[in-house]
């Protein structure tokens, strides 16, 4: 149920908290007094499209806050699972509109969509009126509401589950038939090619491997030549070494004769021969390095060479050849079974289909007596509320050939306002006050089944009086037993069956007017029923019939 709603800066309201209880409540108030004015802050709270106009001139923004109570079983909560979101506590929705046309949209105090909004809210309000888009005239929503009426979940989740299995299994079909007739089409072409990539075994990462391979091989093809002329140099027939060698030798000889005079030269040779030695074995380590076989660069590049013919050969890269040969491994495989499994496949599909035209001609067949019950159900409403001569009728529409996941019925709620006219659909046949009392009728039959735990009611009594109003309130107080119900009014029977009378106001000057909201006790509660019933100006008469009217709806209700 709808525990308070909290609105800021909204047309006429500045600000504006108002706590909710379970029954019945109704809102009344002179017209113009902004009755509108909070179904519309709770429809944008609701996930209704958002305007800047709804923001009250002079401020940036308005806000809107809706606190629900719910079981913890309820829909609604199953959506912020599904979302990520806590669920534990009340479900707070709240929406901030801003003066530049964005808005903003938070659920239970964490950013979310409008389109989120409008599902949660959904499932946590209905809005009932003349002309709102809100009410239960959408044909999408009857076939649902009749199977909440018969009792049928366990029928319809039944033919859901058939229908998924049934449509998987036709898509499985469909598939496999046309990876056999491709296959079959390129049978040759296919077989040439496994036996292709067979023989050459392309092998993940292969083309990588070889192409470094064989940049080092080249590389070090490059740079042998340089090496070995430092080889030759360093240790050849014209190396420097055996004759630097030999002067070292006899210098070291002389030495004695001539002390210190050959010490430094003596010393700097014997660096330098320490030095070539360094460098001829660094050559020979630079030697063995770049050392390869040929024959194996050739090996290599035949390989790559072949490797890249083939990708470019099934235009493919090199790197998804292996994916490709398996790819058309399989393709022959299903070639070669293609036809046992697709008989195993059709006759799957045919199984599923039988099981699921079974499963919802039972569902059909329960929405029939279903459909028959709830007219009977709604027609008993219909003579108290000024519609004796009108017919309410479930018109089903049933092609087995058109299998969904709801059935093979198409349901919509048809109406016939007088005899000899012709029936149709609710929404274009019958008037404004006409649909708001069928409707009321309707969600009377209902009752909790198939319904929000919240029920709004734009002023469904418009343009009727006395005792089809008494009607209408009759029927309010008693959809209230089971859920919350909210109406706006101006009929003083219904005002008089309401557990919690809130009166709509205004206040203010010339330059600034805001919208209030107020509730009333016993006393006050009597002296707006006496305006609804005498108008402009309250009489003592009419202060008595609103005593009498309230007193006879306490005593009922107690």
């Amino acid at each position: 149920m709808l525990s308070h709603i909290s609105i800021r800066d909204i047309v006429l309201i500045e600000r504006l908290d108002i706590d909710f209880a379970t029954g019945l409540s109704v809102l009344t108030g002179e017209t113009g007094a902004g009755k509108s004015i909070l179904l519309d802050s709770l429809s944008l709270a609701l996930g209704a499209r958002g305007d800047a106009s709804l923001v009250r001139h002079g401020a940036q923004q308005g806000q809107v806050t809706a606190v629900f109570d719910v079981p913890m079983d309820h829909p609604a909560r199953e959506l912020l699972r599904e979302n990520g979101m806590e669920d534990d506590g009340d479900i707070i929705l709240r929406r901030i509109q801003s003066g530049d046309g964005r808005s903003r949209v938070f659920i239970n105090d964490q950013p979310s969509s409008v389109s989120l909004l409008r599902q949660i809210g959904h499932h946590l309000v209905e809005i009932h009126g003349q002309h709102d888009d809100r009410a239960l005239v959408e044909a999408d929503a009857h076939r649902d509401l009749l199977d909440a009426f018969g009792g049928l979940k366990a029928l319809t989740e039944e033919v859901a589950n058939a229908y998924r299995g049934y449509r998987s299994a036709v898509q499985e079909l469909s598939r496999h038939r046309a990876r056999v007739e491709a296959a079959a089409r390129e049978a040759d072409y296919l077989r040439a090619s496994v036996e292709e990539l067979g023989k050459l075994d392309p092998q993940p990462g292969e083309e990588d491997e070889l192409a470094e391979e064989r940049a080092k091989m080249m590389r070090a093809e490059k740079i042998a030549s340089d090496i070995s002329d430092a080889e030759e140099v360093l240790s050849g027939q014209s190396s420097p070494v055996p004759a630097l060698s030999s002067l070292l030798r006899r210098l070291q000889r002389k030495a004695a004769e001539v002390p210190g005079l050959l010490d430094e030269i003596i010393q700097c040779l014997d660096v330098a021969m320490l030095n070539l030695d360094a460098a001829q074995s660094a050559v020979d380590t630079a030697m063995r390095a770049t050392e390869f076989d040929p024959k194996r660069l050739e090996q290599a590049e035949e390989r790559l060479f072949a490797l890249r013919a083939a990708g470019r050969k099934y235009s493919v890269p090199v790197s998804e050849l292996p994916a490709l040969r398996d790819r058309m491994d399989a393709d022959l495989a299903d070639l070669d079974a293609g036809e046992e499994r697709l008989i195993a496949l059709e006759k799957a599909v045919e199984d599923l289909r039988v099981a699921y035209d079974a499963a919802a001609a039972s569902l059909s067949e329960a929405r029939h007596a279903a459909s028959s019950a709830l007219a009977d159900a709604v027609m008993a409403e219909l003579p108290a509320l000024k519609l004796e001569r009108a017919r309410f009728i479930v018109h089903i529409e049933t092609n087995a050939e058109e299998r969904q996941e709801s059935g093979i019925d198409i349901v919509e709620f048809w109406v016939q306002t007088n005899p000899g006219t012709r029936p149709g659909s609710m929404m274009k046949v019958a008037s404004g006050g006409e649909l708001s009392r069928f409707l009321l009728a309707l969600k009377v039959a209902l009752a909790d089944r198939g319904s929000a735990p919240t029920l709004v009611f734009d002023e469904i009594d418009t343009g009727v009086g006395g005792a089809v109003a008494d009607a209408i309130g009759q029927r309010l107080a008693r959809l209230s037993a089971n859920v919350q119900v909210l109406a706006v009014t101006h009929a003083p029977q219904v005002a008089a069956r309401a557990r919690t009378h809130y009166l709509i106001s205004k206040a203010g000057n010339e330059d600034l007017v805001t919208t209030r909201v107020a509730v009333m006790d016993i006393e006050a509660r009597q002296e707006e029923i006496a305006r609804m019933l005498a108008g402009a100006t309250v009489t003592d008469e009419a202060r008595a019939a609103a005593e009498r009217l309230l007193r006879e709806n306490l005593a009922v209700a107690s």
